[in-house]
């Protein structure tokens, strides 16, 4: 389908999601695009819900998902948000809260997308409509180690597996495809069985409904939905169930290929639907060449870790999934972190026969996944129910009973060792309440337990209603010129390639005839001497050319912004993915195959792994930072205070996670060492200066050019030369192109990310909550190298108050050297770790004062004037403003009493709300780095050609110097166009970083212009009527230079470290499932002030990606180590980034107005980084509603002082929810062990 057919079909002429603003870095966006456009061709008029569900299967990285469905809203036919933006008395936003603060006019118009025309959709190819009814045949194809085997009858299909006992059977390729590429197997036998009428026979039988094994989980689905909708309810109990699981289970890219027998035959300990099938009782047909029986699913079915008591010559033909009886209740359970598309931590399927009209139990089955190496059964405890009563004894005895069968081992795969056995017991307290419900409405004789009303909020799901969202922003002064851009809401301006694909990111540019393809060699041993290389095997795959190593680094192989990293090892690894050689191959397959081959041998050396660790040997960088920030008189202080807290706090580290991993190309020019550099990075100067040292060459020989990225959020600044430096080295060892674009998992094992912080806190405080004493050790674990370390603990030193004046205070940083990969920057750099920690305590201190911590935060903050502990004065000081008007537009006060009503009122969920205030220094120390360079060429047509030192990697970053350029200029900003950042346009280029890149290049460009028009202004007064292209071509001919640079840095004259401060107030609520540990963001309210916004729609846009981000950060995303040092969260099925579902139902962004910023571009701010801490209130919300659930066990006399690491996962909110089940796990009695995974 050709891109402009999609383009005129999703969105009438005009693509939605571009006009929305729902494209950032663009990375994501075709397939978006391509999720919209499936479901519009399956029903043009969908819901929003549908449309919502639609998109479980993608993700984004920067927009913070609302811009996306805000703009495909307008195809729904129930819009849920009216868009009139309170101006119509008919408006949603007047059926709701009312709010003093003026409304703004809507970021995009949707009046100006032209209807929806099925008809002018591309026509589905007639042959390929005719191919279903085609006679079948059978295919195959022979690749270098595979056949691939397309049978087309069940005959076939028998006789080529009795041919081939070991052959792979595949339908969806959900799971061998991943096996061969990320766990190096190789099948070579591939057999297909997607076309064989018998295997996706869909059957209804008198017992139940028969599914072929090639069926896909969508027809399932569908089929099931549509029995639920047509059969009596009690027939469905198990449909129901599964239907349950199928919500949580994947996104319908996902769904509409994997298969039923699939998902059984992968035997997954974890699998979602195994443990539903065998507690529903589903019968399995299994075939072999002669052969055919019937089986139950039980506890015999799964023999061990994904086997199974299949014959190597058996495949599964069909299964039957069975009707429920009157007197029988089925559920099925499944704990997730993320609201879309989640591996489960423990998944469950319970079934309950009671004796006709009684409430004595016939029979109990409950199945389990997620607590051993396959589905298991807990028989015994269903054993001892049977003829028991459904009362409060027979469920003491059920947990008392899966208590003591499912003890995990403290070391036992997967970790989460108590949470998981506390779910068993949370998950049967469910079924009991869901079944003691039901029992309550029918006519049943026997005795039956107590139901508390408060109680049925174990069962009750969390409300889900489609995302609604406000923005409110300042408008441009009335009498700008319309031509004047500057303050507008516009579309970043790649938003439309970027939505049909064609935006070009590095590894999209055409391959070179003579290319070469990379792949890392790495190690597997996070501290450890190389004893031996060996890559013969290697030499023997097809296409390999050369294994770099140090031998063949022309320069220094010595590298890092601070000398301590190597482009190859040398002798010793450092780290787990510390890069040691690379292999060159004709294509990616084989250099992947190449690389595999490589044999390495070690002697291992003592490694160290965490910050404990580092303490416990003293093991730190030597740094030359100000280690320590000391004010006031911190003795005095801890003596005049009427308490004192001590406590230590954690924060995890994050992976950016950027759409676009790591890619670069190199191409040699074959004369004087000249080499020309396509890279994704933020910091093209960086990448010239090392890989000039490393190929032994002036930097004027490297020429680095960067497009746009797909993300970088600070992971592609100098962690980029890990592999940049590698494939120049390649490129100059061959003579040829080189490229290489790293895998998801190699990607996130090599790179490193987010610093982890621990810290040691003692503050003194006033009973009436003022703070006159803090004392805090912080400890980031920097990894193997020093890179960034230090400026981010500096960072975070100069951000340790937030918003607080304390009197008396000393933060000290120590950096951890550790055996894992160097983490670097990562937007917000050290300081929404800090900010974290400060909120922490600053929250136990109101606890413990017994006032509400809202007041507590306004007593400490700052006023206008004041100095920071670092001596600098606040000046434009505009938090009062930004936390007054949060508390007013989020109704705080009246939702607090909403709030402890509900918690009343729900024993088992509980909502909490928490409003967090920020203020932030954007910019660069050492200060010398706050400097900005413009070059802008005019030609002769009077277009203008504009480079700036920045990257556009999705902030719009572009489109704003683009807004700049044309209001300076006087021209429209169709005559301006940016073609890329490059080292050879403009030189020593600071990195796009630190949230001062708009601030130094947009005055770059200003100045670069203001010379264009100094030129030109003789030729104006000349022709003062003329146009623009008049006044250039006189300039032309006069002759008058009509390029011209501009330079521009930050006129520091003091020693403040921050040339300004961004302040910000964020106020969310949320509702916990005590018994889970999940969450549900129900509503986040954020004031920004961003001074006189450039573009409104980029800032807010910037706002909601930051705070989603940070979301991520603060309660979902989990970085696990082994003890050994190694990754275990490599890539997206382990490692979960927020998702459609888990932004708050309700988002509203509020730019702050009437707030210039003297001391920018046009009165601007920094936007990229300071909102990102915001999403704490998410995190301290969570904590709030944790305190209302501790407070209700008062029997168990809790201390309400606790302690909530981050990310707040449902593990630890569970854990903190102490409760009658939690009282009963015993733990395992076991000093002697290795736990599974370790924090860092």
């Amino acid at each position: 389908m050709a891109a402009n057919e999609l383009v005129f079909f999703v969105n009438g002429k005009k693509e939605r999601i571009s006009k929305s603003h729902g494209s950032q870095c663009g990375f994501c966006t075709p397939g978006i695009v391509m999720s919209m456009y499936t479901l519009l061709r399956n029903n043009p008029e969908p819901s929003m819900e549908e449309i919502e569900n639609a998109f479980q299967g993608n993700l984004c990285r920067c927009t913070g998902y609302r811009p996306i469905l805000e703009g495909f809203r307008t195809f729904a036919k129930d819009r849920g948000c009216c868009g009139g933006k309170g101006k119509d008395p008919n408006c949603c936003l007047n059926k709701e809260e009312k709010s003093t603060v003026t409304l703004s006019p809507s970021l995009f118009n949707p009046g100006e997308f032209l209807p929806l025309d099925p008809t002018q959709e591309p026509i589905f190819p007639p042959e390929l409509l005719l191919l279903k009814d085609a006679p079948r045949r059978q295919l195959r194809f022979q690749g270098e180690r595979v056949t691939w085997i397309q049978a087309a009858t069940l005959e076939e299909l028998l006789d080529l597996k009795a041919q081939h006992s070991d052959a792979v059977l595949v339908v969806g390729n959900t799971r061998v495809g991943i096996e061969m590429k990320f766990g190096n197997k190789v099948f070579p036998i591939i057999i297909c069985p997607a076309w064989i009428p018998e295997l996706n026979a869909v059957e209804h039988g008198t017992e139940g409904i028969s599914f072929g094994a090639s069926c896909t989980l969508s027809s399932l689905e569908e089929t099931l939905e549509a029995a639920v909708a047509t059969l009596p309810a009690h027939k469905t109990e198990v449909f129901q169930g599964i239907l349950e699981q199928m919500r949580w289970f994947s996104g319908k890219q996902v769904k509409s290929v994997a298969s039923i027998g699939g998902n059984v035959i992968a035997a997954s300990p974890n699998s979602d639907f195994n443990p539903v099938f065998m507690a529903s009782g589903a019968k399995l047909t299994l075939v072999s060449k002669g052969k055919r029986r019937t089986v139950r699913m039980d506890q015999t079915f799964f023999t061990g870790f994904r086997k199974m008591i299949l014959t190597p010559q058996e495949i599964l033909l069909s299964i039957e999934i069975p009707y429920s009886q009157k007197n029988e209740y089925f559920s099925a359970f499944k704990q997730i972190s993320r609201h879309d598309e989640d591996f489960a931590k423990v998944t469950c399927g319970m079934r309950v026969q009671f004796k006709q009209d009684t409430t004595q139990v016939q029979k109990l089955e409950m199945s389990f996944g997620g607590l051993g190496d396959k589905t298991l059964q807990a028989l015994e405890t269903s054993r001892k129910q049977t003829g028991r009563f459904w009362d409060e004894s027979l469920l003491a005895d059920v947990c008392a009973g899966l208590e003591e069968e499912f003890r995990l081992a403290p070391d036992a795969r997967g970790g989460m060792v108590e949470f998981r056995r506390m779910l068993t017991l949370s998950f049967f307290f469910k079924f009991y309440i869901s079944v003691l419900q039901k029992l309550k409405k029918c006519s049943v004789r026997g005795k039956c337990g107590s139901l508390d009303p408060t109680w049925l909020s174990a069962v009750a799901p969390f409300q889900k209603h489609p995302a609604t969202s406000v923005q409110l922003f300042q408008e441009v002064p009335k009498g700008q010129s319309e031509e004047d851009m500057v303050g507008r809401p516009l579309a970043h301006l790649t938003a439309a390639r970027q939505a049909t694909g064609e935006a070009v990111y590095c590894d999209d540019i055409p391959l070179y005839s003579n290319e070469l393809y990379l792949r890392l060699v790495t190690s597997t041993k996070a501290h450890a001497r190389i004893k031996s290389i060996d890559a013969s095997e290697a030499q023997k795959v097809p296409g390999f050319v050369h294994f770099l190593s140090v031998a063949d680094v022309p320069g220094s192989n010595i590298t890092g912004l601070e000398k301590d990293e190597t482009v190859f090892a040398d002798g010793e690894v450092t780290c787990v993915g510390h890069i040691i050689g690379a292999v060159l191959a004709d294509t990616p397959e084989h250099a992947q195959r190449a690389a595999q081959a490589v044999k390495i041998t070690y002697e291992e050396l003592p490694a160290i792994i965490s910050i404990e660790d580092a303490i416990k040997n003293k093991s730190f960088h030597k740094t030359s930072f100000l280690s320590t920030m000391e004010k006031g008189d911190l003795q005095k202080g801890f003596a005049e205070a009427d308490h004192i807290l001590e406590g230590e706090v954690h924060v995890g580290g994050q992976e950016h996670f950027y759409l676009e991993t790591h890619s670069c190309i190199a191409i040699p020019k074959g004369e004087e060492g000249e080499m020309e550099l396509f890279v994704a990075t933020q910091c093209p100067m960086i990448i010239q200066d090392f890989i000039a040292k490393a190929l032994g060459v002036p930097s004027n020989r490297i020429a680095v050019r960067v497009k746009r990225l797909g993300g970088g959020f600070g992971g592609k600044d100098p962690r980029t030369a890990l592999l940049s430096t590698v494939v120049a080295v390649g490129a100059h060892k061959t003579g040829r192109p080189v490229r290489c674009m790293l895998d998801r998992n190699e990607d996130m094992l090599v790179t490193g990310g987010r610093h982890p912080f621990m810290a040691r806190y003692k503050v003194g405080f006033m009973k009436d909550g003022r703070v006159v004493a803090l004392e805090v050790d912080h400890y980031s674990n920097s990894g193997n190298s020093l890179e960034f370390s230090e400026s981010v603990m500096q960072k975070a030193l100069y951000h340790m108050d937030n918003c607080y004046k304390i009197p008396n205070l000393r933060g000290t940083g120590k950096l951890c050297k550790t055996n894992l990969p160097s983490n670097t920057a990562f937007r917000g750099f050290g300081a929404p770790q800090v900010m974290l920690i400060t909120e922490s305590w600053m929250s136990q201190v109101a606890v413990k004062c017994g006032r509400p911590p809202e007041e507590v935060r306004r007593l400490n903050m700052y006023e206008d004037g004041d100095l920071t502990h670092f001596n600098q004065k606040l000046e434009g000081f505009t938090l009062s403003r930004c936390w007054s008007e949060c508390l007013e537009s989020s109704q705080y006060h009246a939702r607090r009493r909403e709030i402890e009503k509900f918690n009343r009122e729900n024993y088992w969920k509980k909502r909490g709300l928490a409003i967090i205030p920020i203020k932030f220094g954007p910019g660069f120390d050492p200060s010398f780095l706050n400097q900005g360079g413009a070059l802008v060429h005019v030609y002769t047509d009077g277009s203008v050609l504009l480079t700036h030192g920045g990257v556009e990697m999705g902030q719009g970053l572009h489109t704003k110097m683009t807004q700049v350029a044309s209001r300076v200029l006087g021209i429209p900003m169709s005559k301006i166009y940016i073609c890329e950042t490059s080292t050879s346009t403009v030189p020593n280029t600071t990195s796009t970083a630190a949230s001062v890149s708009t601030d130094i290049n947009g005055m770059a460009v200003q100045a670069a212009c203001k010379t264009i028009l100094e030129r030109l202004k003789p030729f104006k007064e000349k022709n003062p009527t003329g146009s623009w292209e008049d006044w250039v071509t006189a300039a032309y001919l006069a002759p008058v230079s009509l390029s011209a640079t501009g330079f521009y840095n930050f006129e520091i004259t003091s020693k403040n470290p921050f040339f300004y401060f961004t302040f910000g107030a964020a106020c969310s609520e949320v509702e916990i499932d005590c018994l889970t540990g999940e969450h549900k963001n129900i509503r986040t309210d954020i004031v920004m002030d961003v001074g006189t916004s450039l573009n409104p729609a980029i800032d807010i846009g910037q706002v909601e990606g930051a705070f989603v981000q940070g979301l991520g950060l603060f309660t979902l995303e989990e970085l696990r180590y082994s003890p050994e040092g190694s990754l275990l969260t490599r890539g997206p099925n382990t490692y979960r980034i927020p998702g459609f579902g888990d932004i708050p139902t309700k988002f509203n962004v509020s730019l702050l107005r009437d707030c210039p910023n003297r001391k920018a571009i046009f009165a601007s701010k920094a936007v990229g980084e300071p909102p990102l801490f915001l999403s704490a209130s998410i995190f301290f919300a969570i904590h709030d509603a944790i305190g209302a659930a501790r407070a209700q066990q008062s029997e168990r006399q809790l201390d309400p002082l606790f302690q909530l690491d981050s990310p707040a996962t449902p593990e630890r909110i569970r854990n903190a929810c102490v409760d009658r089940f939690s009282a009963m796990l015993r733990p395992e009695e076991s000093s002697d062990y290795t736990p599974w995974s370790v924090r860092v």
